[in-house]
């Protein structure tokens, strides 16, 4: 199969098969991927990628859909979502229900959802979502959505994926930001105000009034673009219309400042980071004396015998030993 004329074809299927590929832990699913990805991003559109985070509960979905919905009937553009859902750290499985809260979308030609599960990743991402991004972008989505599982303390690494990241917040729940993260707030091109209808369009003003307030004395962006806090209602349309004109009005601040660019550069090499510590994590976990010691040195670690901090010195320890061996034993062009 031609994963990548597919892709480039927007051929739905094909793309959801090359993100199975990526999400795979098989090494034979691994080096295909690598390849597929690879071509992709030597062909990636000019495309807008939103990180959209917020609490549980906060309409992150709904959002989405309304803003989705906007783009598609007003643009005709098209929009993929990868949609992150929390895995069970017992059996793995997630929920990924996210399809139902965005029934237009889901039945749209114009729209594709995936929803991936976490497993285990911090951050709000999925293990892969760098690579479903560059896929999805290749297949000709103008606009990506990565909708993050909620807000935490390690709800940060999306942001080093994508263009725009968008903080969704509610009213009506005693602290109005509800102790969302200084670090999270920093980030946030602009803060929303969610489900801003019907009694709660009071509490809605003022927590855009606060959310505001505290924008206004954190770090300003060295982008020249100011953060903002809005209102919307994703169930009646409201404020969605100013959301949408915003990401658009950030990219193009972005792009006459030379930021966008920029941007692109620091994701690339965050991601160099990434995929360099995993490697060596892999290559670490796959060493013959590292696979030896590991299971006795994990049962001494749980029955208290050593501390955590030991174990790892030792593993390390017995790792950069062979190590230095296997260079000896080879010779100087090991």
């Amino acid at each position: 199969m031609d994963y990548v004329a597919g892709i480039l074809n927007g051929d739905r299927a094909i793309l959801s098969k090359a993100i199975t590929l990526v999400e795979s832990s098989r090494e034979v699913d691994r080096r295909l991927a690598d390849d597929i990805v690879d071509s992709c991003l030597r062909v990636s559109g000019d495309s807008i990628v939103v990180g959209v985070t917020g609490i549980p509960g906060a309409g992150k979905s709904s959002l989405i859909e309304a803003l989705g919905k906007h783009i598609i009937t007003t643009q005709r553009a098209k929009v993929a979502v990868l949609a992150v859902d929390p895995s069970s750290r017992i059996s793995g499985g997630s929920i990924l229900g996210d399809k139902t809260r965005m029934s237009f979308l889901a039945s749209s030609a114009m729209a594709y959802i995936r929803p991936s599960p976490t497993r285990g990743m911090l951050g709000g991402v999925a293990h892969r979502t760098r690579e479903a991004i560059v896929l999805c972008k290749a297949a000709g989505y103008r606009y990506v959505f990565v909708e993050t599982v909620g807000v935490g303390q390690s709800e940060t690494t999306v942001r080093d994926m994508v263009d725009f990241f968008l903080l969704v917040a509610l009213a009506g729940a005693g602290d109005e930001l509800q102790g969302i993260k200084r670090g999270v707030m920093e980030m946030a091109d602009a803060v929303v105000v969610n489900k801003a209808d019907g009694d709660n369009l009071c509490e809605a003003e003022k927590a855009r009034a606060e959310a505001e307030r505290a924008l206004h004395f954190l770090r300003p962006s060295l982008s020249g673009w100011v953060p903002r806090a809005m209102i919307c209602s994703a169930r009646t349309g409201l404020g969605v219309e100013e959301i949408w004109l915003s990401i658009l009005a950030h990219h193009d601040v972005l792009r006459e400042s030379g930021k966008l660019e920029q941007s692109w550069r620091d994701q690339q090499l965050h991601w160099l980071h990434e995929s360099v510590e995993e490697g060596l994590m892999q290559l670490f976990l796959a060493d013959p004396v590292v696979k030896e010691r590991w299971t006795d040195i994990e049962q001494k670690v749980a029955a208290g015998q050593i501390t955590a901090l030991s174990a790892a010195r030792s593993l390390l320890s017995f790792y950069e030993s062979e190590r230095r061996a296997l260079r000896v034993e080879s010779g100087p062009d090991l």
